[in-house]
């Protein structure tokens, strides 16, 4: 397929000279690589939160601060009380049913890896090459019934993904088709690939407005308790000053739970957002290389090339794995009644 630029420059012996060329380092640190691969996202998610936790409350306690003054249920209640208020306010059903369904997801490990992206380029090499040899026609069986078809079933993972088979089933359909030129196919999966997008930001803005609001149902909070403390004004110096450092932690919580624990949320969605949305530009490019007569071997390169770095196969680990989906599928034996 050629030789890289990086081989190039290093006969060259420019390799050294130009340490700008060198890609990304995305790696991670063998202890957070630990503990993603342990439990994924989720566990991140709850140590994020433990760091969170221990380095606000722990310098407060440093500088001698009471832990217990910041005690407050009654502030704590009005803010998330106010918070998930305002959520239903400003969501229709649909969206806060997508947000419910999309929180769990936080906690899961993403299954948007290498291994997974080589499957599905696999998966696409093996339908663009038995098209290829025996014309489009030949798919109508594995595009009607993929559950059935011996190509699909040998990526079970892809074949779990009903969104994704559907991607691919009803683009392959279009083609065999044959009445739509490829810049009309091309419009349409950037069109359904946008509505997806759209549809997939709608649990990331909801939490996000969400956390937009905390900060302010926290200074709501502690208005009210500075009135509470200027109700009682009779008092003597120590009480006041007691309720006017409850009435403060209302904004204190608030930003906390806003910055701290909400708004991250929304941005570890839209991380999860463009994975997928990845999946579907890495076919898009496939099939539409395809259809303007490159090879499956070259299709399946130009796919490669969309992926994120961090989980892009190598050119040499996408070529060993086509070779083996080179092999041809075996067919069931009939046994003899």
């Amino acid at each position: 397929m050629g030789i890289g630029c990086r081989t190039l420059l290093s006969k060259a012996g420019l390799g050294s000279e130009l340490p700008w060329l060198a890609p990304p380092d995305f790696s991670l640190s063998p202890l957070v690589n630990r503990l993603y691969l342990t439990g994924g996202t989720g566990v991140l998610v709850i140590v994020g939160y433990f760091v969170v936790i221990a380095a606000v409350f722990g310098g407060y306690a440093l500088v001698g601060g009471h832990l217990g003054a910041l005690f407050q249920p009654a502030e704590l209640f009005m803010i998330a009380g106010s918070g998930v208020g305002a959520f239903i306010v400003s969501n229709n059903g649909k969206s806060i049913k997508l947000t419910l369904r999309a929180l769990p997801q936080l906690f899961h490990k993403s299954k948007y890896n290498k291994s997974l992206y080589m499957d599905l380029m696999a998966l696409l090499f093996r339908l663009m090459a038995k098209a290829r040899q025996h014309g489009m026609l030949v798919l109508e069986f594995d595009i009607d019934s993929p559950n059935e078809s011996q190509i699909f079933k040998l990526y079970p993972r892809l074949l779990a993904d009903r969104q994704l088979v559907d991607f691919i089933t009803d683009y392959l359909r279009l083609m065999i088709g044959g009445n739509m030129n490829a810049f009309e196919i091309e419009a349409l999966m950037d069109e359904e690939i946008e509505t997806y997008e759209h549809e997939c930001e709608i649990p990331a803005n909801s939490i996000a407005q969400i956390g937009d609001g905390l900060p302010a149902f926290g200074i709501v909070a502690a208005v009210m308790g500075v009135v509470h403390a200027l109700g009682a004004a009779d008092r003597s110096a120590v009480e006041l000053g007691a309720l006017i450092g409850q009435a403060m932690v209302g904004t204190f919580l608030g930003i906390l739970l806003a910055y701290g624990f909400v708004t991250p949320l929304a941005s570890l969605l839209r991380q999860k957002k463009d994975e997928s949305v990845k999946m579907m530009q890495c076919i898009k490019i496939t099939l539409l290389s395809s259809i303007h007569g490159y090879a499956p071997q070259i299709a399946v390169e130009f796919g490669r090339k969309t992926l994120f770095s961090a989980e892009r196969p190598s050119f040499s680990e996408l070529e060993a794995h086509v070779k083996l989906a080179r092999e041809p599928v075996k067919q069931p034996v009939e046994e003899d009644a």
